[in-house]
Order: structure tokens, then C-alpha cells, then sequence
């Protein structure tokens, strides 16, 4: 068992509300993390992907009613999203006989149809936990599991699998059950090989400039579907489009998003990348490491975090900037693999229009040292220790 991080967040979330919503990717380790809260207190688990579950919410206002002394764990919400009305009735009965805080806890695997459901019948009755894999902060400093989490992924059956071939069966079965059936379930019928491409399209381009126009060309598909394609799997916290971040600098920013697999494991398997070795020899492997670094920074970055990249068309680019507000303020990240930290005049002059408040550049190796006026370089556990310190 490795703990996680997020444990904590929903505990104190629960002191504060009647429902908290745990969202997360399938098989990222939410059904663990209830089980050990529930141990913790009277509670009931029902997953509502077992039909007979389901059948016990045939009346659910009665059945729910019967455990409001107990914290009630949905797991799978998305399946009966009619639960929600059901829920903001309880909970508003509940507020008055003194009930306010610890009656749900709802499991969901994308923020597509949690959040619109809840959204609209829970408004100021309800919490978000985000919980994404296994971050750096949960596995340890050590250079030889940040790698295995590097080429592994942080799905936990993938990073604890017992070798490197059996991690990679596992992440290809699971985007072929993503593709097959769980995709499915929470947008238009997609054919699963259109779907698959496009994901190792985006793969191949990890860290670069999105082009939906280019992308549509290599589907036979238009652009703004492939535009509503790849919104799914952001919904579905399997892609991240990082925004431009605008600044009026009096200069010609770049407007369109970056995107990335936010897995590096699930990058790899799309890739058919299956050891250190393979990845290693790998064109992909800088964008690679850039996306892994980004995910963990932004998973230790405090809730509140505006992130974005900076890029003029004269090429100035940064690779990660951080609106932290307050007495933060602005921080900007410049990620380079390898055990020495050069970035390029572009980060300079980017540094000269943003003016931030701290600079780093994040490189794999461990050492912390200066590299020029007001910029350190960093490794990439410390920056996201100090991120979580916010």
C-alpha cells in the first residue's frame, strides 16, 4: 500500500461538507483510498456498477434514509446520475435535524458527467478531490523509482507491477478497455480505431503546439471533431491542454494550447515504449520527461494554481508558468532531462518580459545550485516538495 496524499484532503473536506466528490481516472486508486476512509467510520460502500447494487437503489431516497448515521460511499456515480436530485434532497433534510457535514461520498472517473450533474442539483452542498496516479511526493526521491514511475506511469497495478513487460501488458489492456467500453459510457459512440490513432497522434506530438487541423487530416476527419474528440479525453483526465498564458508583453504570443498524455506510462504504451532502455533511444523522450514533470509539479501545486506555458513567435518559451497569487505570485519553469540545467536563450528573454517572481530549471538529477541571477536549477522532487509547502 502506498499512501496517498489526496487521503487527507478528503478527510478535512468531509469535516466541511455533506458530499464530497472523489474524481479521478479509472483504476487510479479511488475504490482503495474510500475503503480506507470507511474503515475509519460507520459506513456503507455501494458500487453501482454491480446490478445488484443498483437494485438496492430502486427506492433511494428510503434505502439512503436508513443510513444517515453512516458515511454512504457511490462508487461509479456517472451510472445513475438521477442520484443527485435524490442526494440534494438528503442532504437538505439533513441540514435540518443538525446533519451537515460527512453523509456522501461520491466516486466518479471523469469530470465530464460528475461535474455537470452535481454542478447542477448540489451547488454549495458538495466538494471536489482531485486524485490523479501515483505522483513523486508519494513514491520517494530516489532516482531509480522516479524513473520506474517515469517510464511506468503512476496507475498503481502498472507501477507495482512485478517487472517492466507485465506494466506494460497492463497499460495496454487498459486503453483498450478505456477504448471499448468506458469511453462509451460518457459521449457519443466513437469508433474505438478513429479514438486509439488520434491518442498516439497526440502522443507523438506530446508537448507540442495543438493542431487540430493537422490532426483532422491524418483522421479523414474535420477539424472540430477532432477538436470534440480530444475534449473527451481531456474530460476524461486522460489529455491535458496546457493554455498559452497571456500577459500583455507587446509581443506576438503563441494562442494555441500545448498538449499532453498526462500518464507518461499510458505515453509510453501508446508509443509501444517498454523499458528504460527503448525509451531512452526514443525521439519522444524530452517531451516525455517535460510532460512527467509538469503532471507531478501540478499535482504538489496548491488548489488554487493558474498554470500555463509562455511562448512569442519569435520563440521565447517557457515550459511550465505558475500564477500562484498572493506573496507567490508568478513562477516560472523551464523542465530539461538530463543531470545539467542549460536552458536556452529563449528562457532568458522569456524571464525579461515576465519578470516573475522565482525561476527555475528542473533537471533529473538531485543537486540544487544557481545558475544566474534570480534562476536556480532544482530537481524535480524538491521544486514539487516546495510546491506542496504552498
Amino acid at each position: 500500500m502506498i499512501p496517498r496524499n489526496a487521503i487527507q484532503k478528503v478527510e478535512d473536506a468531509l469535516s466541511r461538507q455533506a458530499a464530497v466528490a472523489l474524481i479521478g481516472p479509472r483504476q487510479v486508486g479511488k475504490t482503495t483510498l474510500a475503503h480506507e476512509i470507511a474503515d475509519t467510520r460507520p459506513s456503507i460502500y455501494l458500487d453501482l456498477e454491480s446490478k445488484t447494487d443498483r437494485d438496492k437503489l430502486t427506492d433511494p431516497e428510503l434505502f439512503l434514509k436508513g443510513h444517515e448515521d453512516k458515511l454512504v460511499i457511490l462508487d461509479e456515480i456517472h451510472r445513475v446520475p438521477e442520484l443527485f436530485q435524490t442526494l440534494r434532497g438528503l442532504i437538505d433534510q439533513g441540514r435540518r435535524k443538525g446533519k451537515r457535514t460527512g453523509r456522501f461520498l461520491v466516486l466518479g472517473s471523469a469530470a465530464i458527467d460528475l461535474l455537470r450533474q452535481s454542478g447542477e442539483s448540489l451547488a454549495g452542498r458538495i466538494e471536489y478531490v482531485d486524485l490523479g496516479p501515483l505522483n513523486v511526493l508519494e513514491i520517494g526521491d530516489d532516482e531509480k523509482v522516479i524513473n520506474r514511475l517515469w517510464l511506468r506511469g503512476g496507475f498503481p497495478d502498472s507501477y507495482l507491477a512485478k517487472n517492466d513487460a507485465d506494466s506494460f501488458r497492463n497499460r495496454r489492456g487498459f486503453i483498450r478497455t478505456y477504448l471499448e467500453r468506458d469511453v462509451p459510457q460518457f459521449g457519443p459512440r466513437i469508433p474505438a480505431e478513429i479514438l486509439e490513432r488520434l491518442w498516439t497522434m497526440l502522443a507523438h506530438n506530446q508537448g507540442t503546439l495543438l493542431n487540430a487541423s493537422k490532426l483532422a487530416g491524418g483522421l479523414s476527419v474535420s477539424a472540430p471533431t477532432v477538436t470534440n474528440y480530444i475534449s473527451l479525453l481531456v474530460d476524461l483526465l486522460l489529455v491535458r491542454r496546457l493554455p498559452p498564458y497571456q500577459t500583455n508583453v507587446g509581443k506576438r504570443l503563441v494562442k494555441s494550447p500545448r498538449t499532453y498524455v498526462r500518464d507518461s506510462g499510458l505515453l509510453h504504451a501508446l508509443l509501444g515504449i517498454g523499458d528504460m532502455n527503448e525509451l531512452a533511444g526514443h525521439p519522444v523522450v524530452g517531451k516525455s520527461w517535460e510532460g512527467f514533470a509538469i503532471e507531478s509539479l501540478l499535482a504538489a501545486a496548491p488548489e488554487r494554481v493558474q498554470a500555463g506555458f509562455y511562448g512569442t513567435a519569435a520563440g521565447a518559451e517557457i515550459d511550465l508558468v505558475l500564477e500562484l497569487g498572493g506573496r507567490h505570485g508568478l513562477w516560472a519553469i523551464e523542465v530539461k532531462l538530463g543531470l545539467t540545467a542549460k536552458p536556452e536563450r529563449g528562457f532568458y528573454n522569456s524571464l525579461e518580459d515576465l519578470q516573475p517572481k522565482k525561476a527555475f530549471v528542473v533537471h533529473s538529477g538531485n543537486d540544487r545550485y544557481p545558475i544566474a541571477e534570480g534562476i536556480e536549477a532544482i530537481s524535480l522532487h524538491e521544486l514539487a516538495e516546495e510546491l506542496a509547502a504552498l
